[in-house]
């Protein structure tokens, strides 16, 4: 019942909102002819009820939730439209606040001078102002549909990292980091075949994989483990789990009301068998596809002679998200090794915890942001909405001796497309 009022609520905005900009549509158009208005009329009510009638209908359209096809794309289409309306909406109500302004201003001091700015007229809105508002809006949305296209569009980014305190045997380690795979998502396996040749061609010593490999269910990766499974690398292929792993977002059909009390009850999410059942099936495709799983643990990385320590943790996250992972259970043991990598899905580990109690971990690899597959990357310049939740959200962050760097992510989820922000293949070399 919850969900339905949340979908009723979203609805009624998006009436005000369309009737808020139909305002600005009917002022613009008001030297055109008939048939043209009525041709731009017709359009907008007609997009816009079809928006409507998606949220509205969403929770009993029952191809809605099981073609995944059918739900990203239709879904994403509404957002957009709501988003690009919104942005219209924000310059819209700048106009009509400064024609408030004005006109409070006439009333109140007309025997100054001031009634020019209304002359005891309404003060019509501001052309410019209008145009813009709704060319910024349109532009939004086709930039969020041009972004379709670039959710296969994988892109290298190579990075050096430099540590005194290296062993020698590892200089020039090769390191492909990839994360986000988000295999529930995908809808072109040999697009994402290519994706997974790009990372052979670099000929990687070590493959580490930084978390959320499907989506809800462990189900998600029995079409995409023989791509995955192609990932070799001389030194290994490691993974830990991200937040999505868990299925923590699925509505598991054995989560009844009695499961609901117990969870009440201990004030605590508890997995229901269902849960538990698809997790280790998840660790067992990992398994199968020689990646090697590490569960708030470590292991040993040796090269000619010398080692390094390689941790890996469950999800661990400061901003809401759940903490299944145990440093200290990872960490210990690994004060012997020179040198340490540590794997944690969420970045938000970095600053929380690892660089307050473990300053000697020299690097930790982590994703689940994607740059909100949304933004602005130059060398100029770097900017995603994500950023106002994240401090870390894309790229190498260092404080004092210790680095971080966040994979913008392989797949994607919920907007089927990347504007700004590609998928990321990340070539680190240890030098």
């Amino acid at each position: 019942m919850r969900r339905f009022t949340g979908f009723g609520i979203v609805a009624l905005i998006m009436i005000g909102i369309d009737i808020y900009i139909f305002q600005a549509i009917r002022f613009l158009m008001q030297g055109s002819s008939d048939k043209a208005r009525m041709a731009v009329f017709s359009t907008y009510w007609i997009i816009s009820i079809l928006a409507l009638l998606v949220v509205l209908l969403f929770p009993f359209i029952t191809a809605f939730q099981t073609n995944k096809f059918l739900r990203n794309y239709v879904f994403a289409i509404v957002v957009g439209l709501f988003l690009a309306k919104l942005v219209a909406t924000v310059f819209l109500l700048i106009d009509d606040i400064r024609r408030g302004f004005i006109w409070i201003m006439g009333k109140l001091f007309s025997n100054t001078g001031a009634s020019f700015l209304g002359d005891g007229q309404g003060i019509p809105r501001s052309t410019f102002i209008s145009w813009m508002a709704l060319g910024l809006g349109t532009t939004l949305f086709g930039t969020l549909l041009f972004g379709f296209s670039n959710k296969y569009n994988y892109h290298i980014r190579r990075v050096k990292l430099r540590f005194p305190n290296l062993p020698a045997a590892f200089k020039g380690l090769k390191i492909v980091q990839l994360s986000d795979i988000h295999s529930g998502s995908f809808q072109d396996k040999k697009a994402v075949s290519k994706g997974v040749d790009m990372v052979l061609k670099e000929n990687p010593d070590l493959i580490l994989f930084t978390g959320d490999l499907v989506n809800d269910v462990y189900t998600e990766m029995e079409d995409y483990k023989d791509v995955f499974s192609r990932l070799k690398a001389p030194m290994g292929v490691f993974s830990v789990l991200g937040n999505h792993d868990y299925g923590d977002y699925f509505q598991w059909s054995d989560r009844d009301e009695a499961h609901l009390e117990k969870e009440k009850i201990a004030g605590h999410r508890i997995h229901s068998p269902l849960q538990d059942a698809s997790i280790s099936k998840l660790k067992e495709i990992q398994q199968q596809m020689g990646w090697r799983l590490l569960m708030n643990e470590h292991v040993s990385l040796e090269r000619n002679g010398e080692k390094i320590g390689l941790l890996g943790i469950e999800n661990w996250g400061a901003k809401g998200f759940a903490k299944y992972g145990k440093m200290a259970e990872a960490y210990a043991g690994t004060e012997v090794y020179p040198f340490k990598i540590l794997m944690s899905h969420d970045p938000s580990h970095w600053d929380a915890e690892v660089r307050p109690k473990y300053p000697d971990v020299d690097l930790m690899l982590s994703g689940h942001t994607h740059g909100m597959q949304f933004g602005i990357e130059n060398p100029y310049f770097k900017w995603s909405p994500v950023q106002w939740v994240y401090k870390q959200w894309g790229g190498l962050y260092e404080e004092g001796k210790q680095k971080l760097y966040v994979n913008r992510g392989f797949g994607f989820i919920g907007y089927p497309g990347r504007v700004g922000i590609l998928p990321e293949i990340t070539v680190i070399e240890l030098v």
